[in-house]
């Protein structure tokens, strides 16, 4: 094993996962945050891995894509789930942790921890080209005004994004396509778009359902932002007046349905989000509508009636870089292969995402430290999946929680229905990781 040094920028989530993995695995680390001399404006206890929103991290059932990413991190040896599993609180089927017993435990760890020196400072910039380091850059979606300025000039501006606009993602098996055709606008490409027509009377129904739904609460900090005209939450445009959503995203010009010939009053489009064409997003859909009136509004179009919705839309801050243009699958960068970005910041969506990002670049640390370079999770895995996701380009690329839609569509066809189509992909996953991990000992511990 060679002898580097690696430091890790941020105390969040990803940062003490990556520390606490690394540092279990004998190699030592030096962790810098802010804390407990500095806050960012979201941030109100002095410990680290604070959750700012929820204390739920989701279900733990194999039927969703974040309880088998909650499996494969506990066959990592995780500290995150550790954490989470030692301070759970009941919360039906979903995992919640005691927020304040969660990130107290960690901190202790991280603090207690004989291969981890821990720096309160704020770090404002460092060089990416430095030899004999390795750095993982983990500073949350509310990185510091000097560290976001360091980011501005370590990417170059065009790939640092200040907010998010996320469109839901809908199952396929869920659509009645009866209602629907395949095409693209003016017939250009292949049919690549699933359209869904409105006549005059079914769109004023579902534009008066909409601009009276119920949004969520903004946080303090996000009042003031300033959207680009191109990425208007759809009930904006919808309120900008009755017809204005046909001018927009839901713009019929072009789209005739292929067997009658006919115009529609309005189109919704839905583009595919994977190759196998499993799941399909709402194109322009980008919403600050609760969850339970998304699927109250959204399921008034023509053949999303019974729409299952995979990932709900959402607009919020969140500092995060264009990973594909910038990231490997590890979470290294292109240009600079010893600097990692992890957590939020790096295009990943969630807790556990961003925990599980961590851990993935401290997985490739260890294994280059031992030459074993570019040793990738197994495609099958959903760590795969996320690492796919930050690497693969996209045209335009957004945060995202983890989705069965990141991982291939089952070889052969599933009885059962959704539930045991997923809990087939859960345990094929597991079973490569498993194969994968019996690869490489030097990853147990």
């Amino acid at each position: 094993m060679t002898v580097t040094q690696i430091q890790i920028i941020g105390g969040g989530l990803a940062g003490c996962e990556a520390a606490l993995f690394l540092a279990d695995h004998g190699l030592s680390v030096t962790l810098y945050d802010m804390k407990p001399d500095g806050h960012t404006e979201v941030h109100k206890q002095d410990t680290l891995a604070e959750l700012v929103c929820s204390n739920s991290f989701r279900s733990d059932s194999l039927a969703n894509a974040v309880g088998l990413l909650k499996a494969e991190m506990r066959l990592l040896g995780s500290a995150v789930m550790d954490a989470a599993d030692r301070t759970r609180i009941p919360a039906g089927s979903a995992l919640a942790v005691d927020r304040t017993g969660f990130s107290r435990l960690l901190t202790d760890r991280i603090l207690n921890h004989p291969n981890i020196e821990f720096i309160s400072e704020e770090i404002t910039g460092f060089d990416p080209e430095k030899p004999g380091i390795y750095t993982i850059l983990s500073p949350g979606p509310m990185a510091s005004r000097g560290l976001t300025a360091f980011l501005k000039r370590l990417t170059s501006r065009r790939y640092l994004n200040f907010y998010d606009a996320i469109a839901p993602i809908i199952s396929r098996d869920s659509i009645d396509e009866t209602k629907t055709f395949m095409a693209s606008r003016y017939d250009k490409g292949g049919a690549d778009y699933l359209n869904c027509p409105m006549d005059r009377e079914s769109y004023l129904s579902f534009y008066k359902a909409l601009i009276n739904a119920e949004t969520v609460n903004l946080r303090g900090f996000e009042k003031d932002r300033k959207l680009f005209e191109g990425c208007l939450p759809v009930e904006e445009i919808a309120r900008r007046g009755k017809d204005a959503l046909c001018f927009g995203p839901l713009k019929p010009v072009g789209l005739r349905h292929p067997e009658t010939g006919k115009a529609s009053h309005a189109v919704v489009q839905l583009r595919a989000e994977d190759n196998e064409g499993q799941y399909f997003n709402l194109v322009g859909f980008q919403t600050h509508l609760k969850q339970g009136e998304q699927r109250k509004v959204f399921r008034m179009i023509p053949g999303l009636e019974a729409a299952q919705f995979e990932r709900y839309g959402s607009m919020h801050r969140n500092t995060f870089i264009n990973s594909p243009e910038l990231l490997n699958g590890d979470f290294s960068m292109k240009k600079y292969p010893s600097l990692y970005v992890a957590g939020q910041i790096s295009g990943v969506e969630g807790y556990l995402e961003s925990a599980a990002s961590g851990l993935i670049a401290a997985v490739s640390i260890l294994l280059r430290e031992n030459g074993l370079e570019n040793q990738i999770f197994p495609e099958a895995s959903m760590l795969g999946g996320l690492s796919r996701h930050v690497s693969t380009f996209k045209a335009n690329f957004q945060p995202s929680n983890v989705i069965f839609a990141m991982v291939p569509a089952p070889e052969t066809r599933i009885r059962g229905g959704r539930k045991a189509r997923r809990e087939f992909l859960s345990n094929r996953a597991l079973q490569a990781l498993e194969r994968f991990l019996s690869n490489y000992p030097i990853l147990n511990y």
